[in-house]
């Protein structure tokens, strides 16, 4: 039975997502479509460009993303207090981005005399538009559209270019966040189409490793020993830290680099995807069993649904939402 949106996203519960939207059309999102020869790899481009803007617009983070033939993934973070922080003129500065404004609004802007009813108005736009910038739904509209809109008139025609709605799930605990991060970084070699995280076209890791390796590049030993201490990273994805510092992913850059790139040479040993196995023992640090952690990634579709958690956080979000059971939980 499909949930209500607002049954899905409970940021008093989390504020990170995993957010999936795939293409209605055989002709691809992007790739090389083997029935028409045509190639769409710069829709990728247009994803990955858009995403970046939306997030230096809304309250929301990037924490990794995969853009594939036909479909994309994303995983979130939602800041929520940051954006009720905002002043209002930050507010109107930030919509105004993206959307037309209002009369009212640039009357304001021009501090003009308005009357009371006026004011009153301004308040509520400003309300309205503050809550909309941490809007999971909003921030997803404006993607998918955007792309739509695009792809459509590339391709000469008029329709549903989505599916259907994008997909959510709320990460409820670290395990559940690291778990989907790798699962999205891995679908490159998972789906055959890299044999190396490097070689991931299009994925966060391949980003994030990117930005690593300049940054290490041509420096002294001391300063090779810096940047493994306090690594450079992307601007515009969300950064790895600690548990201890804020505003971060609560697990170090090298470290999950170390994971992702452990769990893929164990999972995929046998398939054509295959990186070479390596033993590691990066797992101590999130207190989880390697086999556990294993059949996580692997079988993660199969496992959860809407919400991703340790059975104790699912049974506690379905009792708190009136729900008796979550996939997952038995």
């Amino acid at each position: 039975m499909t949930r209500a949106r607002k049954a899905l996203i409970d940021l008093s519960s989390t504020s990170y997502y995993h957010l999936i939207a795939r293409c209605v059309r055989r002709a691809f999102l992007c790739g090389e479509d083997k029935y028409t020869g045509k190639n769409f790899d710069h829709r990728r481009r247009w994803l990955v460009e858009r995403m970046k803007l939306l997030s230096s617009v809304f309250a929301i983070d990037i924490a990794a993303y995969a853009i594939m033939s036909n479909h994309y993934h994303m995983v979130v973070k939602v800041n929520r207090k940051e954006a009720i922080n905002w002043s209002d003129d930050e507010v109107i500065t930030r919509w105004y981005r993206l959307y037309k404004g209002s009369p009212v609004i640039d009357r304001y802007l021009q501090e003009q005399v308005l009357s009371e009813a006026e004011r009153s108005l301004v308040s509520e736009l400003i309300t309205k538009w503050r809550a909309r910038l941490y809007d999971i739904s909003w921030y997803m509209k404006n993607l998918n559209e955007y792309i739509a809109k695009k792809a459509n008139k590339e391709d000469d025609c008029t329709g549903k270019y989505w599916e259907g709605r994008y997909k959510s799930q709320a990460l409820l605990d670290e395990v559940a966040l690291l778990s989907c991060m790798a699962y999205v970084d891995l679908n490159p070699i998972r789906a055959h189409i890299a044999k190396k995280l490097e070689e991931s076209d299009f994925t966060s890791i391949q980003e994030r490793l990117k930005q690593f390796e300049v940054s290490r590049a041509g420096s002294s030993p001391q300063k090779h020993r810096e940047a493994e201490r306090n690594p450079s990273q992307p601007k515009l994805l969300k950064p790895f830290g600690s548990c201890n510092k804020g505003n971060t992913l609560p697990f170090s850059l090298l470290s999950y680099f170390s994971l992702v790139d452990w769990t893929g040479r164990h999972i995929y040993l046998k398939q054509s995807g295959y990186i070479e196995k390596e033993d590691s023992d990066i797992l101590v640090l999130l207190n989880i069993k390697e086999a556990t952690w294993l059949d996580m990634v692997k079988s993660y579709g199969r496992h959860y649904a809407n919400f991703v958690g340790a059975r104790s956080k699912l049974k506690a979000h379905a009792a708190k939402n009136d729900v008796s059971w979550y996939k997952g939980v038995g």
